[in-house]
């Protein structure tokens, strides 16, 4: 597997606060906390993330 690339939103800022920060493979979104980067994170397959945006953006 190759390796992740991490990002941050759009909204972070670049201060070091705190945030969630995501990496994308075709099948699966991976998902974790900025300020532990080597500690564990979150494996969410790619169509229930996108049906998480959807209902995230729609109650922003």
């Amino acid at each position: 597997m190759s390796r992740l690339v991490w990002f941050k939103s759009t909204y972070s800022d670049s201060s070091g606060g705190q945030c969630v920060e995501v990496a994308t493979t075709p099948a699966t979104v991976h998902v974790r906390d900025s300020k532990v980067p080597d500690g564990p994170n979150l494996h969410i397959p790619a169509d229930a993330w996108a049906d998480f945006l959807a209902f995230a953006t729609r109650y922003r």
